[in-house]
């Protein structure tokens, strides 16, 4: 079993029973009749950073650890104010240049954003390619990103 998949199900796991300890972990995907050694459940809470937590009755559960909340308009817009050099828009799509480094970072705080016009984006090295749902979409994103940045 490839590892993403063991650990999205340690995940699952982890969201339906209280783990005490690896070993349950072991337990609970074995009866799922995936078999596991303590081991690569040890590898597995490391990489996936698992947390113990104190319960009510004084002893510790695993859980995933907790994830700061960011404000992702926020970071895009800083990012995008660093970056930008500068944007178009032809039928669906809008293309943003940015400097050399930035379009994977761009183009995932839109995804990250989920802004209901974007079908789709891509980021390469320097540009950010957004493909939205109509032509009045891309126009709408082109606006919303450059007003993000006080462009618009």
């Amino acid at each position: 079993m490839r590892k993403q998949v063991r650990q999205k199900l340690i995940k699952e796991i982890l969201q339906e029973n209280v783990i005490y300890k690896q070993e349950d972990i072991v337990e609970k995907l074995n009866a799922r009749g995936i078999n596991v050694t303590q081991a690569t459940i040890s590898r597995d809470v490391k990489e996936m950073q698992l947390v113990k937590l104190p319960t009510q009755t004084g002893s510790y559960r695993y859980s995933m650890p907790t994830l700061k909340e960011i404000n992702v308009e926020k970071k895009l817009s800083d990012t995008l104010s660093e970056s930008y050099v500068s944007s178009a828009q032809n039928r669906e799509l809008c293309v943003f240049k940015v400097l050399p480094g930035s379009g994977p970072a761009v183009a995932n705080l839109i995804e990250q954003a989920k802004y209901p016009e974007v079908f789709a984006t891509l980021g390469d090295d320097a540009t950010v390619m957004i493909f939205a749902y109509s032509e009045e979409d891309a126009i709408k994103m082109e606006n919303k990103l450059l007003n993000l940045i006080n462009i618009g």
